[in-house]
């Protein structure tokens, strides 16, 4: 689908808000801890500001009200930009379930805070429980009119950064794996509630959470009591979106720094550009993310049109595809830069690292290929 004019100066407006405000590896560094977070709360307040943050959140809640076309805008040309927002979009995949499942107050809590700049996070993964949820062990039992909630999640992403915790939880074990599971919103602040992170090649960015008694109110249910597991089958192929579209940005990314460096590097007397062997291969990757963004953004318009729920098989093939173009395009770059591409100073090692998390997390694309699959077969 064709980008309309507002949505075009939207990206524009963007690009350059990402030019002046975090251009250069000095002011990133300047605004992450030296390079040791991965999120600015600086660049937050300032994209809030210029409300940007939540523009496909419903006005009634506190967001701009647009499409989600406009969402895959501005998640693509902030990663394109390497604004430090990356705990941006598990807010943003929060929120969607919120809105999907939540009570009133939960709804206008999370958006509002969203579109503030506040962050949110999801709790699902488990040391015994990843890519298979339902083998959730986390345990949340009534207690009167609260929960009580014991175990302990992991790889959980931007928690010390965030207000709330979307916390799955096993609340009955009588039945299938697939039964008794409720989510909870968990403010971060509770007691009992602590965590560590978990280093990585990669910023700060995820964190183990340990839950010892952690009590919350019966209105922290989101959705109905042990009905999760329907709750986070349905509605998933915005947060396949969300990821697909950032690894589009990071893709384009890296591959504007690696045409900027082979346009300007000789070796033999001539610019490397002019060979061959590079020529061709940087024109798979540009038409790699050419195709890559033209269904992208046709995935996206058909679920501003009413049909997310009928997505699955092509979010599942957006989320996929974009990641692996990101991953491989960062590698090519890397390869093509030779040693350069290793130097921090030009930016590529660092896109590198960053494109290796996605084909993992938001279901790993292994996932995605049996979800394609299983609608074809």
């Amino acid at each position: 689908m064709e980008l309309s004019a507002d949505q075009r100066e939207f990206a524009e407006a963007i690009r350059g808000f990402c030019a002046q405000e975090c251009g250069s590896l000095a002011q990133r560094d300047a605004l992450t801890d030296g390079g040791t977070q991965s999120n600015s709360r600086e660049v937050l307040r300032k994209l809030a500001e210029l409300g940007w943050l939540g523009v496909s959140l419903p006005e009634q809640y506190g967001g701009g009200g647009g499409s989600f076309v406009d969402e895959c805008v501005f998640l693509e040309q902030t990663s394109r930009g390497l604004a430090p927002i990356t705990a941006y979009s598990t807010g943003l995949t929060a929120a969607q379930t919120y809105l999907k499942w939540g009570s009133e107050d939960q709804k206008k809590t999370i958006v509002s805070n969203l579109v503030a700049g506040k962050l949110e996070a999801i709790a699902l993964s488990e040391p015994g429980a990843g890519s298979d949820l339902g083998g959730v062990r986390l345990n949340a039992t009534r207690d009167g009119d609260d929960y009580v909630i014991n175990g302990q999640k992991t790889w959980i992403s931007a928690a010390h950064i965030a207000e709330h915790l979307l916390v799955l939880a096993r609340e009955d074990v009588t039945g299938t794996k697939h039964q008794g599971l409720t989510l909870l919103m968990v403010p971060t602040s509770t007691p009992g509630l602590t965590m560590r992170e978990i280093q990585t090649m990669e910023p700060h960015t995820v964190n183990d959470v340990f839950f010892t008694d952690v009590r919350v109110p019966a209105a922290a249910v989101v959705g109905q009591p042990r009905g999760a597991w329907k709750q986070l089958m349905r509605g998933l192929s915005v947060e396949r979106l969300i990821i697909a579209a950032m690894s589009l940005g990071a893709a384009q990314r890296s591959l504007e720094d690696l045409l900027a460096y082979v346009r300007q590097r000789e070796q033999f007397g001539q610019l490397i550009g002019s060979f061959q062997a590079l020529r061709h291969r940087i024109a798979d990757l540009a038409t790699d993310i050419a195709f890559a963004r033209s269904f992208l953004y046709d995935v996206a318009h058909k679920v501003d049109a009413g049909h997310e729920d009928a997505l699955a098989s092509e979010s599942a093939m957006a989320k996929m595809r974009c990641t692996e173009i990101a991953k491989n395009t960062a590698l090519e770059a890397m390869q093509m830069m030779g040693g350069y591409g290793y130097a921090r100073e030009y930016g590529m090692e660092g896109q590198v690292r960053k494109a290796l998390a996605p084909p993992i997390y938001g279901g790993t694309n292994e996932i995605q290929r049996e979800i394609i699959a299983k609608s074809l077969i």
